[in-house]
């Protein structure tokens, strides 16, 4: 089968070290895997190339840069219908598209070829850049992924909070959860290291993933442990300054490329994800990589209890 895979995304590139490019390789891998015959259709591409996927085909549309929000989603849309001539030309069989904000490509493929569509959704997209970037075409952005769900054989959704929001703003189409997942094969358990117990975090270091709640909790231990952090992002920073003035050691990593998380991980104790209480329920609808890398690696993991975790 020939499947198409998109992602216009300009925050997302497909080789990455987040969590979102992860999972657009894993995915890609396993379709591989099973067979198929895959290209990929993205407007961020990235410099971190696994050996594995080295010979992928990517198809790279631009997203032009511009700091006025309005302009900003005019190209998200541009590139789009960009991405969809291109996927057209092509002839897939089937198109899996990573839902991003004013995308229509699965949509327009879809009608214009004997493509079938299955759309993966993460995140409640529109409400979340209303709320925490800028959104000025909102009901360009609903009318999106109201066209994308219409017209895909199935939706996929990471969590139930996710699912419950597509069905609360489309009327149409075959809405189900599949939570996240990654490759034992990639990562498998190790040996626990010797001497103080090692609690190990993965993820970019952003406010919402509870960082900080580990450093201090390593300064007031009363038992000794060692802290690894692997990621990068904003926080660092802050992080590296708190960890100073606590007193305590941290072993910071930074951003790890996919195929290094398993020796990174290897001689931990506990994996860990421990994100802050939000004020809405409806603000934990992930489903987060992290928890899925440490069962796989054979950690028992500690984590809030937050949404679906």
């Amino acid at each position: 089968m020939r499947i198409a895979y998109v992602s216009v995304d300009p925050g997302i590139p497909v080789f990455g070290t987040k969590g979102a490019s992860v999972h657009v390789q894993e995915v890609v891998r396993d379709l591989l895997a099973r067979g198929h015959e895959v290209e990929v259709f993205a407007t961020r591409i990235g410099s971190d190339v696994p050996v594995d996927l080295a010979d992928l085909a990517v198809h790279h549309v631009r997203v032009a840069k511009t700091d006025d929000a309005a302009a900003r989603e005019r190209a998200q849309a541009e590139a789009s219908a960009s991405i969809a001539a291109k996927v057209t030309a092509w002839e897939p069989d089937l198109v899996y598209e990573r839902y991003s904000l004013f995308s229509t490509v699965l949509a327009d493929v879809v009608a214009a070829t004997a493509a079938v569509g299955v759309l993966e959704v993460n995140a409640p997209l529109v409400e979340e850049q209303a709320r925490h970037r800028d959104l000025v075409d909102a009901d360009a952005a609903w009318a999106a992924l109201a066209r994308q769900v219409a017209a895909a054989s199935a939706t996929v959704c990471v969590s139930d909070l996710v699912r419950d929001w597509v069905r609360a703003h489309t009327t149409a189409g075959r809405v189900h959860t599949v939570p996240n997942g990654v490759s034992t094969t990639r990562i498998r358990p190790a040996a626990e290291a010797a001497g103080d117990p090692v609690v190990t975090f993965v993820g970019t270091l952003k406010p919402w993933h509870g960082v900080d709640v580990l450093v201090d909790a390593l300064a007031r231990a009363r038992a000794p442990w060692r802290l690894r952090v692997i990621g990068d992002g904003p926080q660092c920073e802050a992080l590296t300054e708190q960890a100073r003035a606590l007193g305590v050691e941290v072993d910071f990593r930074g951003a790890v490329a996919p195929a290094e998380i398993p020796d990174h991980l290897a001689g931990s104790a506990i994996g860990v994800a421990p994100y802050p209480a939000t004020a809405a329920e409806t603000d934990q609808y992930f489903s987060p990589l992290k928890i899925y890398e440490y069962l796989a690696a054979g950690l028992p993991v500690v984590a809030s209890r937050v949404g679906q975790v």
